[in-house]
Order: C-alpha cells, then sequence, then structure tokens
C-alpha cells in the first residue's frame, strides 16, 4: 500500500511482517464487530497466502482472563487485529514473561505501555476514529505479507467494510488513509466509489421501505409514514414497480434514481428540513462489485449490518466465513442472524423511547438491565440520539447486564463533540477503573465493564470528566 503522508506506517508494517513470516505458527486473535472480523478476514487472507500456519481465536473484549488464555496455547506469536492497544498493559507482562511475542493491527487509544511489533495509526499522526480503522491497520499488514502470488489490494473491499461499519464515514464518506484503501480497492476492481443517497437499504429494501425507515433525515409525510412513502412514489412520474412489486433502489437507472433523488430534496426543503440534514441525504456510496445486485453484500453498509448481526449472537465463524467467501450455508446463517438483529434492535429503540434517558449536568444515560442485549446496547444508544427526549449535545451512556457480578457499559458522541475536547475512550477508561473496572475505546464511541452496584459512582465520574473536557 503507497505509504502516502506517513511512511513510518508502512516502515512498521513491514517490520510486523517480516515478524510473521519468521514464526512457526501465529495464533490470530480478533474483535467481534464487523471492524473486528473484516480484520480477521484480511489478515487470515494474508497469512494464509503467505503460507504462515494460523489458529484464529475471536473476543468480546480482551481482558486480563483473555491474554490469559491466549498466553496458555501453544503459539509463541500473537496477531491482535482491532484490539490489543487498549491493552498492551495486560499483553506485557505476558510478553516479558517469555509466554508470546505480541503483533498488533488496531486503531483504538493505546494503554500506557508498548511493544515492538505495534501497527497503529495513532502511532503515525493519524486518527484512528475516522482515518483509518481495524480492517484498515490489518490491510496495511497485509500489503505488508504479499508476495509472489499477489498484491493483496483485492483485500481492500472487506477494509472498507470494517471501516464503514466502524462508522468512519459518518459526514458522507471516508478520509485519510481509508481513501487510499478505496483508491486501491477501484484500481483492484473490486470496489466501485460514487455519489448517492446514504438511505440504507438501497440494495435490499423495496422503495417504500427504504424511504419509510430512512431515519437520519426525517422527512415529514415519508419517514416512518408507509402510507406517505407510497404517495410520494406514486406521485412521481415514473413506472416503479415490476410484477406488481415495488422495485429497490439498486434496481433503478441512474435517470430514475436522479427524479427520485430530486424529488426527495425538494419535499425536505419544502417541509422546512435544515439545510445541513438535507446535504447529508447524499454522500459517498461503496459498492463491492463482485457480488450479486440486490444482495446484503453488494453495499457495503449492509455487508457491515449483517457481519454485525453474527459476533454479537456468538457466531463470529459464520461472519467470517462469509467474509471470505462462503455464499452457501454461512450467508444463509448470517441472514436468519440479521433478521433477528434488526428485530432486538427495533425493539430495544423502542424501549428506550418509552422509558426515556437519565439527563445529567454533562451526560445523558440509561440502563436497560436485561432488555437490552449487552453486545447490541451501544448500537441502540446510537440509534437513540436525536429522538423524541434524547438530546443530540451530549454524550449518551447506556448500561446492560452482563452477567451476575459485571455491567457492560456502553458510550456514543458525535464527531461535533470530539471538535469541542470529547474524549470517550478517556472518560470510559478512567471513570471505569475509579470503580474497579476497565474500558477505553475511541473518542467519538467507547465501552467499558464495570463491577455490578457502581453504576452511580460510575456515572458521576463519566459526568465530571466530560464536563471537563468540554469546558
Amino acid at each position: 500500500m503507497s505509504a502516502g503522508p506517513v511512511p513510518e506506517l508502512r516502515a512498521r508494517a513491514e517490520a510486523c511482517a517480516d515478524h510473521l513470516r519468521s514464526a512457526d505458527s501465529v495464533l490470530l486473535a480478533s474483535h467481534i464487530d464487523a471492524d473486528g472480523l473484516t480484520s480477521a478476514a484480511v489478515a487470515s487472507s494474508a497469512l494464509e497466502r503467505a503460507e504462515i500456519p494460523f489458529d484464529t481465536v475471536f473476543s468480546k473484549q480482551l481482558d486480563a482472563d483473555e491474554v490469559a488464555a491466549i498466553a496458555a496455547t501453544d503459539h509463541e506469536t500473537v496477531l491482535f487485529t482491532d484490539f490489543g492497544s487498549g491493552q498492551l498493559d495486560i499483553i506485557a507482562d505476558h510478553e516479558s514473561g517469555g509466554a508470546f511475542t505480541p503483533v498488533v493491527a488496531d486503531h483504538h487509544q493505546p494503554a500506557d505501555a508498548d511493544t515492538e511489533f505495534h501497527l497503529n495509526p495513532l502511532l503515525f499522526g493519524l486518527d484512528g476514529a475516522s482515518e483509518l480503522s481495524g480492517a484498515g491497520a490489518s490491510y496495511v499488514l497485509a500489503r505488508a505479507l504479499e508476495g509472489a502470488e499477489g498484491d493483496n489490494r483485492d483485500l481492500a473491499a472487506l477494509a472498507v467494510v470494517g471501516a464503514v461499519g466502524d462508522m468512519q464515514d459518518s459526514d458522507g464518506a471516508l478520509h485519510g488513509a481509508n481513501e487510499g484503501i478505496v483508491e486501491e480497492g477501484v484500481e483492484a476492481g473490486v470496489l466501485e466509489s460514487n455519489t448517492d443517497l446514504t438511505l440504507y437499504g438501497k440494495q435490499t429494501r423495496p422503495l417504500p421501505k427504504l424511504l419509510e425507515y430512512a431515519s437520519d433525515v426525517r422527512i415529514p409525510g415519508i419517514s416512518n409514514d408507509h402510507a406517505g412513502s407510497i404517495k410520494f412514489l406514486d406521485d412521481l412520474d415514473l413506472d416503479l414497480k415490476a410484477d406488481g412489486e415495488w422495485r429497490r433502489w439498486a434496481d433503478l437507472t441512474a435517470e430514475e434514481r436522479q427524479t427520485v433523488a430530486s424529488a426527495l430534496v425538494r419535499r425536505a426543503v419544502a417541509s422546512g428540513v435544515p439545510a445541513e440534514r438535507i446535504n447529508s441525504l447524499v454522500g459517498t456510496a461503496y459498492t463491492l462489485v463482485g457480488e450479486e445486485t440486490g444482495t446484503e453484500l453488494r453495499d457495503v453498509s449492509e455487508f457491515s449490518t449483517l457481519l454485525n448481526a453474527t459476533a454479537r449472537y456468538d457466531r463470529a465463524d459464520v461472519g467470517l466465513a462469509v467474509c471470505l467467501g462462503n455464499r452457501d450455508g454461512a450467508l444463509d446463517r448470517a441472514q436468519k442472524l440479521l433478521r433477528n438483529h434488526r428485530r432486538n434492535l427495533s425493539e430495544g429503540l423502542q424501549w428506550v423511547k418509552t422509558e426515556g434517558v437519565t439527563s445529567e449536568e454533562h451526560v445523558q444515560w440509561f440502563d436497560a438491565g436485561s432488555r437490552i442485549r449487552e453486545t447490541i446496547v451501544g448500537i441502540v444508544a446510537g440509534m437513540a440520539v436525536g429522538a423524541s427526549g434524547i438530546s443530540r449535545s451530549k454524550p449518551i451512556v447506556a448500561f446492560a447486564e452482563k452477567n451476575d457480578e459485571e455491567v457492560k457499559v456502553s458510550a456514543r458522541g458525535s464527531h461535533f463533540l470530539t471538535r469541542e475536547g470529547l474524549d470517550l475512550s478517556v472518560a470510559m477508561r478512567d471513570a471505569s477503573r475509579a470503580v474497579g473496572g476497565d474500558g477505553g475505546g475511541h473518542n467519538v464511541a467507547a465501552g467499558a465493564t464495570i463491577p455490578n452496584g457502581k453504576r452511580e459512582a460510575f456515572v458521576a465520574e463519566v459526568d465530571r470528566i466530560v464536563g471537563e473536557q468540554l469546558e
């Protein structure tokens, strides 16, 4: 991969690749969200092509127990993808004891420790929350591992899925080092990048559902209004049905898309939707050209959601298999998990809207207990922001039951707040450690695990820290 403005990043990747080549075998350990799964898929593809023997394990959270279990394996080298940076202090104890040599390809905030083979954009002046994801770091490593059989640029497609799954396109496009990965994917013939509507579901949802469920930009008479969406479409001078069934956005010609998009913008303007929200209706769309039109795998955003629906329900193996090209049994299982995931998100969001949030001076929060699965409570929290009674101007903190002894915490902010000084990674880490837990992540999205019974003290500490950050 072209090193661009940070040749040191490529040099570090080369050093990591050299060590991996010298290993008798490697244990690949990765996180479980869309970015973690694509990180593992990119890394495992590169290891296999380089003929480096490896095994793969996944973890929801890399804590002391998980690292100890990894250290107990027979592998002398462990490749951590999409986590590891924030746990380097824990990893260092096992490294110094000779249990294994770590290679870390991550983009989260590093702990107060380091290791020789540490590939993280934050170490080289890049923003790990917006310029390079975990899958992107794995891709840089994969390019360093390339051999005579190819240059691994085809893996750019999965790296872009990971970046979008990590919401690094939240302002309408990918930026920074991610742009270079997109360019290489386009050159390799695995990606297309073009300007399009930013609505979710362009490949799979019938047009009325596409508009009805478009929640990011609420247009009166269309959003959350099935009859209104149908009337809007019926009023256009277009034939938007085939054999009596509504077509999908992916089925439309370029001219038909332009007609629908222009009418949608006109309706938004007439309805008084703020200009910045209208502008967000259009952005950069990324398409996996090798995948079948009309499937979740064709659209990068839908692909990332499909992956989130696997490992968050303890089926990381299914998500990885889909990433690696299994289009039969694994895809069927993933699609069933996705239907369940969507139902759970919808029910969770409705619960938050009904119950509301508690607002402190600087943050707002809710405690879902066992009502929302701890692996998706952060997604629900992000979806809830902007709903009635839930402010966009404060970070939201969500609690969910993890087990009898621990509570999972997820926090979500906005890029506007991070520009004002918000760093949820620091807030989650410091507040959780103050009550006997641990945490970390990104400035805009982070998480923690705390002991049961420590919620009030934790909220008070988070509120204090965020208040100081936003002074």
